[in-house]
Formats: C-alpha cells, sequence, structure tokens
C-alpha cells in the first residue's frame, strides 16, 4: 500500500512559516498549538527525552491534539539541552509554555533570557491563575477555574440547578485566547513580547457576560435566561430532541401548525416572548406533555415541515459522526485504521482551501535529529 504524499501548509496563512516552540503539556496549550498548526505554523513539540507529554497516555486525545506537529526530545534540566533550546529559539517565532510561574526563569529559560537569545521571540504563557497577582502560586484544575469564573451563578435549568459541563471548556476558553493572541503578537511588525494568558481569567471573560448582568437579581431565574420553551424534550420513543422557539414567530408557527393535534396549544396566552418566559413552568410542562405524545420520527417529520429550530439530541459518539450535516461538510476524518480514533478538522471552512490532517500526531522525538541538525549553530556531529 502507498503512502499517501503530506499535504502542504497553506500558502495564504500568515501563519505558515512561523516556528513556534511548544513546551506545553496535557490540554490547554497543546489544543492551542494545535489550531496554529493546522493554519499552517510550524509547530516544534519540544518533550522530554523520558516520558514526553503525559497525555501519551490517552492516544486518542495526543493524536487529536497533536497532528501537524514535529518532536523534539530535549532535557532542559541540563546545561546542554538548555543551550541547544536557546538555539532552537534563535530560529523561532515564539515559545509556548505552561508551567507554574517562575519555573521557566528557575531553569534559565524566562523571557528575559529567550529575549537576550531571540529580541523578536512572542512567549505565550499559559497558568491557571496568570503570571500575577495573590493567586499565581496556587495549583489548579479546570474545575477550580470554572467555580471562580461565575459560570455557577448563570442558571440553566428550571429547578436553578447547575452542574459541571462534561466538556473542558475552561481549559479550552484559554486556549482559544491563547491561539488568537499568539496570532495578533505573530503578525506583520511583530516585536518581542510576554503574552501572560490566564485559564482562570479566560473562562471568566466568557461567563462574566452572562453572570454579571444577575448583579442585582436576588433569584438568578427571574433574569430570564431560562424558559420553557428552549429546552430538551423527551418523545414517546424516549429520544431526545431541542427545541429553541425563543422568538415569537417561531412559537407561533409552531403552536398554530401543531394545535389541529394538541388542542391546548391553540391559546395567544403565549404567543410574546415575555409570557412565556413569565410562564415557564406551565409552558414546560404543556411541552412535556406533547413530545411525550408521539415517537421521535414523527417529531423529525413535522417539525421540519414546521421550519421549526429543532435538532436532535446526540448522545452518542456513533450518532455524532453518523449525523448527516456533518457528513456532508465532512467534519469528521475518515481513519485508514479503523482502529483510529476519528478527528473533528479545523472547524472554518476556507475559501482558499485548508487540508487539517496534513500529518499525523508524532511519535515522541521523532524529529530531533531532523530538527537540530539544521541549526545554524550546530554540526551535525553534535551530540542531542
Amino acid at each position: 500500500m502507498t503512502t499517501p504524499t503530506p499535504s502542504a501548509a497553506p500558502a495564504w496563512s500568515s501563519l505558515t512559516g512561523k516556528r513556534i516552540l511548544d513546551l506545553s503539556r496535557l490540554l490547554p496549550g497543546p489544543y492551542a498549538t494545535s489550531l496554529l498548526a493546522d493554519l499552517g505554523a510550524d509547530v516544534i513539540k519540544v518533550e522530554s527525552p523520558h516520558s514526553g507529554d503525559p497525555l501519551r497516555i490517552a492516544p486518542d486525545l495526543f493524536d487529536a491534539l497533536n497532528r501537524n506537529k514535529r518532536s523534539v526530545v530535549l532535557d532542559l534540566r541540563g546545561e546542554d539541552g538548555r543551550n541547544t533550546f536557546l538555539d532552537l529559539v534563535r530560529t523561532a517565532d515564539a515559545v509556548v509554555e505552561s508551567f507554574r510561574p517562575g519555573v521557566l526563569d528557575g531553569m534559565g529559560l524566562g523571557y528575559a533570557a529567550l529575549h537576550e537569545a531571540n529580541p523578536r521571540l512572542v512567549l505565550c504563557s499559559l497558568s491557571g491563575y496568570g503570571q500575577s497577582g495573590p493567586y499565581a502560586q496556587k495549583p489548579g484544575h479546570e474545575l477550580n477555574f470554572l467555580g471562580l469564573s461565575g459560570f455557577f451563578t448563570v442558571p440553566g435549568r428550571l429547578d436553578g440547578e447547575i452542574t459541571r459541563p462534561g466538556v473542558r471548556i475552561g481549559d479550552m476558553a484559554g486556549a482559544m485566547h491563547a491561539a488568537l493572541a499568539l496570532t495578533a503578537a505573530l503578525g506583520t511588525g511583530a516585536e518581542g513580547q510576554h503574552i501572560d494568558v490566564s485559564l482562570s481569567e479566560s473562562i471568566t471573560a466568557w461567563c462574566s457576560l452572562f453572570a454579571l448582568p444577575l448583579r442585582d437579581i436576588p433569584d438568578p431565574l427571574d433574569a430570564g435566561l431560562v424558559q420553557g420553551d428552549n429546552d430538551t424534550f423527551t418523545t414517546a420513543d424516549g429520544r431526545r430532541l431541542s427545541l429553541a422557539t425563543f422568538e415569537d414567530k417561531f412559537w407561533h408557527r409552531f403552536r398554530t401548525g401543531l394545535a389541529g393535534d394538541f388542542p391546548a396549544l391553540d391559546t395567544p396566552a403565549y404567543d410574546r416572548r415575555a409570557d412565556r418566559t413569565a410562564a415557564r413552568q406551565a409552558v414546560s410542562g404543556l411541552l412535556r406533555g406533547v413530545f411525550r405524545a408521539r415517537d421521535y420520527a414523527w417529531w423529525q417529520e413535522r417539525l421540519n415541515d414546521l421550519d421549526a429550530p429543532w435538532a436532535p439530541v446526540l448522545t452518542t459518539p456513533g450518532e455524532l459522526l453518523a449525523d448527516p450535516h456533518a457528513v456532508a461538510r465532512q467534519l469528521f476524518s475518515t481513519p485508514a485504521d479503523p482502529a483510529t480514533c476519528p478527528q473533528a478538522r479545523f472547524p472554518v471552512t476556507f475559501g482558499a482551501g485548508l487540508d487539517t490532517f496534513r500529518n499525523p500526531a508524532p511519535a515522541l522525538g521523532r524529529h530531533t535529529r531532523e530538527i537540530l541538525d539544521r541549526l545554524p549553530t550546530r554540526r551535525p556531529s553534535d551530540p542531542l
């Protein structure tokens, strides 16, 4: 079987040709650099020769976060490894790290040292709480950042209960802010600087848009963020779907189109958004009874005919991969090896084209010799 030739990085991208040294591990940093690698940046993953990124123990997630990157192993605890890293810094545009504040300085590789080696270098530091402030040295994980963010002040259910999401949105918010900040900093006329990304502040920035307007409202449910008609519902055969008749026109179309089958809907009492919100418990009870009366296939046909804002609630990975819209837009890769986990492409379609799946995640140290032998200050015979 012939191995396909890897496609090139997108020629149209401003990130193509930018070299980023990635010292980060686990989720936030690698996700940030994976976005940049998808868009053409030359991301070199610098790993410990002993075990590499701890996320290698979860190969499906590791592979998705580290595609289109190259791997170099260096022991930064030793002088030779640090000197070699500084040689790499002289060829790079940015360094991304996710240690606690001060760790790089303790290794002799803080911003001052990196700036001396390469004055135009951008250092992006991702940490739990940022490089300064009373929490800077605290250990923390995504749940801690959610707890501080205001996430738990914004209700999402009629009973007011707020539960932690399974998706690590606290980490992902910080990763996306890091990728955006790096893209801006590496633009035309870029100059050296230190970018300080706080994972806690990133998710707080998202949540504050919804939390801060509640500051003078004793009961957050009174703010109208939760409505009885914007929810998920269960059909007669136990399947779930989402309905989001936020605008009055959609509610009116829904209730008049179904009034013949469900006389309880034949009332103008809830035709205004404010009235539906005020009566959210009654509206919710009404709709739950309505949806329980027919099976999913019936609802699929009727809701499509009404052009209602609805969607199935996908509850398994298989349903996600088989969704016809995702299939039509080629959102997921189709691995040659059935044992390999599919991955989502970069979730933006560019008119100029982008091949997300150019190269798989590298084996530990796969590119060490290839990259280090090309350093201008290094001879091929030098030890690694």
